[in-house]
This record gives C-alpha cells, sequence and structure tokens, in this order.
C-alpha cells in the first residue's frame, strides 16, 4: 500500500509539473540594456527592492501610455502595488547607464514568454528633469524618440531594436521602454535610468 501510495503522489507531481512551469507563461519581459530598474534589483544592484527580484519581468499594466496606462509616480511599476518600489526615486542615486547624445544605440529586451504585440516605444524625460522624484507624463517627452511597430507579431524571446539616443541632454535622465501587448488590454513597462 505504501509503495503505491508513494507512486501515485510521484505520477501526481510529476503531471502537475508542466501546469505549474506554463501557468505563468503570460507575456512577460524586461529591458537589459539600458539596464532597467527591474533588472538592476534582480541582479542585486540595488537592496530593498521587494518581490521584483524574483520576477523582473513582471511589470504589467494597462496599456494605452500616455493617455492611459500607470497613474503619475505610479509608472516605473506600471502601477502595479507589488513593485512600487521602482517607482522609488532614491534620491537619485539608482544606477545608470553611460550614453551620449546622437549615438547609435541597441535597445534589448528579455521576454521570459512571448506575445502578440502590437509595438514597442521608448521616451525620454525632458530637460529639467529631477531624477530625486517620481517620473511623471509631465516629465517626459511627449512623443517617443523609437517607436517599432509589431502589428500583432509575436516577438522572439531576446529582442533589439537599433536607434538614435536624442541629443541635447545633459546630466541624468531615464527612458522608459513599453512594450504593448496586442491581445490583452496590458502593456509592460521598463524604466532605465541613464548618464549622459
Amino acid at each position: 500500500m505504501r509503495k503505491k501510495l508513494g507512486a501515485t503522489l510521484v505520477g501526481l507531481s510529476l503531471i502537475g509539473l508542466p501546469v505549474l512551469a506554463t501557468s505563468s507563461a503570460q507575456g512577460h519581459g524586461y529591458t537589459d540594456s539600458p539596464i532597467s530598474r527591474q533588472k538592476v534589483c534582480a541582479n542585486g544592484g540595488m537592496t530593498n527592492c521587494g518581490e521584483i527580484i524574483w520576477e523582473p519581468q513582471s511589470v504589467e499594466g494597462p496599456k494605452g501610455f500616455p493617455s492611459g496606462g500607470p497613474a503619475d509616480g505610479r509608472i516605473c511599476a506600471g502601477g502595479n502595488s507589488r513593485f512600487a518600489q521602482l517607482d522609488d526615486p532614491r534620491g537619485g542615486t539608482w544606477p545608470a547607464t553611460r550614453v551620449s547624445g546622437g549615438q547609435s544605440y541597441t535597445f534589448n529586451w528579455r521576454l521570459t514568454a512571448a506575445h502578440a504585440t502590437t509595438d514597442f516605444k521608448y521616451y525620454i524625460t525632458k530637460d529639467g528633469y529631477d531624477p530625486t522624484q517620481p517620473l511623471t507624463r509631465s516629465a517626459l517627452e511627449t512623443t517617443p524618440f523609437l517607436t517599432v511597430p509589431f502589428n500583432g507579431k509575436i516577438p522572439p524571446y531576446t529582442v533589439t531594436h537599433s536607434g538614435t539616443i536624442p541629443s541635447g541632454k545633459h546630466g541624468k535622465h531615464l527612458i522608459l521602454g513599453v512594450w504593448t501587448i496586442a491581445d490583452t488590454g496590458n502593456a509592460f513597462y521598463a524604466c532605465s535610468d541613464v548618464q549622459f
């Protein structure tokens, strides 16, 4: 009886593995070039990050940015209170990727699960941006400096986009990457601190 019960439990646990492994297989991803706040946290580059250290790919919120989407001050976390640490400017001390205005740059997303995609858009903060304040729409240039249409196609698990870093910027800025999903009401958000 004990052998049968043990074999049954092992069999059930093996059957359950694929279900557990795929239950979170929705569209998920983050930018690692320039490195996003969620990836900085997952890499241990910042402390007191909360749950995002285990789920850098899960910064998902309502799509429609900038007219819709997460509320001001909650953009870097995608409006998701579980990841509110990403919205904390931490006095402007987030590690920043060095960039130069006008340089060609390869933006990189890592996807843990792909999804039918509308587009990827990249926004940058305006001149006079204060890195000690939470991100708001008024702090961003209103037009994305790079838009990559996907027209409902499913991207690969590593997505790269070539673009040009906007000229005329100085000091610390923030680049917001928005991956808009075609067949859900959501998008993924990634805030990357950069230093000109």
